[in-house]
């Protein structure tokens, strides 16, 4: 076993262990290690809410799980010798749940879950068709996945990590606040938000000095959102064997990891779409001096696709084109192209006797396949969405006879979006400011002071009256 360099007990929340970890990206968190090029050391990871999910028939967890304090990171990782404009090289050697089989509390303890969020608390590609909250538990067993809340399922598993990546420099990291800002300022009190500004409540900034702890979080990122430095890409592929080369920001690369998962669909589509749980991955690193001018990947990482495993010889595909479930006609849209080609699954699925919501949920943990199939025939773009036919326990393909029926047990836990108070909306301006920005006495003073810089002027003057979006 390579050389642990970051260990969890299982006994603690992840901001009370011995080492610290982070949520939030911004280069001045200090290294919790220093490796050098050519090393493969091991790191525990904690699942994305740190024990919020229980193992249990209620989805009242996904419905008020603390979506804006982001995920929980281990590391960073200081790469000796690393420099801005470097590539750095990380090899996925190896990577699993807490344990399999034996079952403890924290999901990644022999079992692990996936939610549809209400739209009140970030919602999903489907939200305006799934509003509310559900959650299906799955349980593993020899490198498979089942669950009593999705019958006659069952998913080998593709473990990999949904975050992964290096520390953005101070220009990097004002460069997203400020089009983020941007973005957001268009209606900041939308429901579901457009983007998430940094917010102080929940950070956790591993190393930095208490006296310094409340300048860096004004201005750290949440980790939300993939960016240029990686983060949370949510790449199903990036499993057992992946060489990944991420661009270098500042000195030592600062790498961290995160967010583990036993399997995944493309594109993740109800958001906490797949098995999440916590684990183990080992790490080999490397670097490419000068890497990101050499072969033009300054804004993005590349990857080697590892171990393909399980591989599937039989799909059932659906299309989807950019017309909307009301007939009217979008311009080459691809995300609406995806969103009707899950529908149509969707739909197909519940021949069988799964609900729409137990289809919604199986679409984002099971290894479907999403594919832009067409993006030029103006006027429709066209996605489809493969399922292998290998996942399902009865044979899944039309025919003339009469559609299998699955047969329910355990009722898939729900949680209605409108039990979430007002306050607890995830919005990228909360209702409840102060308690999110302690030390501001509105959100006005807030844009006026520390974060002014940050911010576009639109976005103030739009929070000083009733915003679009505000209820």
């Amino acid at each position: 076993m390579p050389e642990p360099l970051f260990t969890l007990d299982n006994t603690k929340p992840f901001r009370d262990q011995a080492i610290p970890g982070h949520n939030r990206w911004h280069p001045d968190i200090p290294p919790v290690a220093t490796v050098r090029p050519g090393e493969t050391f091991r790191v525990d990871c904690r699942e994305w809410f740190d024990g919020h999910i229980r193992n249990d028939d209620s989805a009242g967890d996904v419905l008020t799980a603390p979506f804006h304090t982001g995920h929980q990171l281990s590391g960073p990782f200081e790469i000796a010798g690393a420099k801005p404009g470097d590539l750095l090289v990380v090899d996925i050697v190896d990577v699993g749940p807490i344990s399999e089989g034996t079952s403890g509390p924290l999901a990644g303890e022999g079992w692990g879950y996936t939610g549809i969020f209400p739209r009140t608390n970030g919602g999903g590609l489907l939200t305006h068709r799934f509003p509310d909250a559900y959650k299906a538990i799955w349980d593993f067993n020899e490198g498979t996945a089942t669950s009593r809340h999705i019958p006659e399922v069952r998913l080998k598993s593709k473990v990999h990590p949904g975050v992964m990546g290096t520390a953005p420099s101070a220009k990097l990291l004002s460069r997203w606040n400020r089009r983020e800002a941007a973005l957001t300022a268009r209606n900041p009190l939308r429901v579901p938000p457009l983007a998430l500004p940094p917010l102080a409540e929940g950070a956790l900034l591993g190393g930095v000095e208490q006296d310094r702890a409340a300048e860096v979080a004004v201005t750290a990122a949440q980790t939300a959102p993939p960016r240029e430095n990686g983060g949370n890409q949510d790449i199903k592929n990036l499993t057992r064997g992946t060489r990944i080369f991420y661009p270098v920001y500042v000195d030592g690369g600062m790498l961290s990891v995160g967010d583990l998962h036993y399997c995944q669909g493309d594109g993740e589509i109800t958001l906490c779409g797949a098995i999440e749980m916590g684990g183990w991955i080992d790490l080999h690193v490397d670097l490419i001096p000068s890497g990101m001018r050499t072969y033009h990947l300054e804004d993005s990482p590349a990857f080697l696709p590892g171990d393909p495993e399980p591989r599937y010889e039989e799909w059932i595909s659906f299309s989807g084109i950019s017309v909307t479930g009301r007939g009217r006609q979008k311009y080459l849209d691809a995300r609406l192209a995806y969103q009707q080609a899950c529908l149509h699954a969707i739909n197909y699925l519940t021949s069988f006797g799964y609900t729409p919501e137990q289809a919604y949920l199986l679409l984002g943990a099971a290894p479907v396949e999403g594919r832009l199939s067409g993006v030029v025939d103006f006027p429709n773009a066209c996605a489809t969405v493969y399922i292998p036919t290998a996942i399902f326990d009865f044979d899944v393909r039309p025919s003339a006879g009469t559609p299998h029926q699955v047969s329910q047990a355990t009722p898939l836990p729900h949680a209605p979006a409108s039990d979430v108070p007002r306050e607890k909306t995830l919005r990228a301006v909360p209702v409840a400011k102060r308690a999110l920005l302690p030390e501001a006495s509105s959100i006005g003073t807030y844009l006026a002071g520390t974060a002014r810089h940050l911010l576009p002027e639109t976005l103030s003057r739009r929070l000083g009256g009733k915003s679009r979006g505000q209820r």
